[in-house]
This record gives C-alpha cells, sequence and structure tokens, in this order.
C-alpha cells in the first residue's frame, strides 16, 4: 500500500511540475510577443423544456483517482430544474441553474482493507453551453465534497478546499440525455495518519449520468441553440 500512495504523490507532484514547465519555460532572448487575438463569442445557448424537473442518475460507476488509487461508487444521482423562460436562454453563453448535491453510495477503493464514504453538502450548479459538442461545467461549494477512508487507511480528501471548483464535461441529447466527464480533474486536500497521501493536491473524476425529464417522462432534456 505504501508502494501505491508514494506513486499517487509522484505522480501529482510530475503533473504540477509539467505544468509548471509549461508556463515558465523561456528559451533564447526575450522579444515582442504578437498581440493576443480575440477569443470567439460563446455561442447561443437554450436549455428546454424551460421549467421541467429533470433526474440525473449514474450509468456504471464513477471514479475518483490519484495516481495508482482509485475510489469506485456505483449510486450516484442528482436532482435539479430546467430555469423558466427566458432564464433557460442565452444568447451569449451558457444556461446556470441550481442542482442537488449529488449523492454517492456503494463505494469501494483499489487498496484491500480500505473502505470508501462520500458525504456531499452545500449549493452545487450546472452550467450548460451550446456547442459541438456541448458542454456542462459542474460546479461545487467549498468544502462540498468530502471522501472518508478507513480501515487500513484513515484518510479525509476535501474537495475545493479553499474555494468553489468546477469539472467539466461534455453534454449528448438523447433520450435520455447524458453528461460525461472523462479525468475532470478537482482540486483537494488529504488528511490523516500514516498511509495517507497527504501532499496529493488533485484528483481525477470520471463518470457518465443520465439525464431524464421528470416533469414529464415523454419529453427529453435537451440543449441547442
Amino acid at each position: 500500500m505504501t508502494q501505491h500512495l508514494s506513486r499517487t504523490v509522484l505522480t501529482a507532484s510530475a503533473g504540477i511540475a509539467a505544468a509548471l514547465g509549461l508556463t515558465l519555460a523561456v528559451t533564447g532572448p526575450a522579444t515582442a510577443e504578437p498581440a493576443p487575438t480575440a477569443r470567439p463569442a460563446a455561442a447561443s445557448t437554450t436549455v428546454t423544456p424551460a421549467g421541467h424537473a429533470f433526474g440525473a442518475k449514474l450509468s456504471g460507476s464513477a471514479t475518483f483517482s490519484a495516481g495508482s488509487v482509485t475510489v469506485t461508487c456505483t449510486a450516484s444521482d442528482a436532482t435539479g430544474s430546467v430555469p423558466a423562460a427566458p432564464g433557460n436562454a442565452n444568447a451569449s453563453g451558457p444556461v446556470s441553474n441550481g442542482v442537488s448535491a449529488p449523492t454517492y453510495s456503494s463505494c469501494t477503493t483499489s487498496m484491500p482493507g480500505v473502505s470508501a464514504a462520500v458525504t456531499t453538502t452545500g449549493n452545487w450548479t450546472v452550467a450548460l453551453q451550446n456547442g459541438a459538442p456541448s458542454t456542462a461545467g459542474l460546479t461545487m461549494p467549498s468544502g462540498g465534497f468530502v471522501l472518508k477512508t478507513s480501515g487500513l487507511a484513515s484518510c479525509t480528501v476535501t474537495a475545493a478546499p479553499t474555494a468553489a471548483a468546477t469539472v467539466n464535461g461534455t453534454w449528448t441529447n438523447g433520450a435520455p440525455s447524458t453528461l460525461k466527464f472523462t479525468d475532470a480533474a478537482v482540486p483537494v486536500k488529504v488528511e490523516g495518519g500514516f498511509g495517507c497521501p497527504t501532499t496529493a493536491t488533485s484528483s481525477n473524476f470520471n463518470a457518465t449520468y443520465t439525464v431524464s425529464d421528470t416533469t414529464d417522462p415523454a419529453s427529453r432534456i435537451t440543449v441547442g441553440s
């Protein structure tokens, strides 16, 4: 287990070092930089049906990993509502609305003799942006996600430890529509005694949710222009 946790710390440190290297590397004498190119305006977004409630349910499993240590949960869900018109449309950006703090249960770890449980609290939001592909940003409040392990290693992992944080995923319209997160990075703080990777500062989140209209099950929650 010590080797697993050491690899976790080394992997996180290597990622940070690589990011710093890309940011700070300078070669040759300083030269004038060209003027930055203006970013294109965000596409218009409309989420329908306006005012309808929805439910998001985990498809498969959700994983939270740092290096070789992985926590897997097989049950998760959340609820929310599409904003009423005209709040369900934005001519130049995403449509945002509150969602319930997602629940996570039936969680296991990749380390023998170590179990895990997740607690979520506070006000969460989701921002849906029309595009190719359409995207979704799930924002959690500071300290709104806490993972605790017990057994051979008793650790507390707090996501978004100092400020609200957003994990970004992709949205696909369908029956039902899906929201997918692939290696979405989230800042974390790890606390605990022996065996806890207390120097780890980030974790990757992977999950796919099906999103269904609970006001009218015959309707679909869709993101468009």
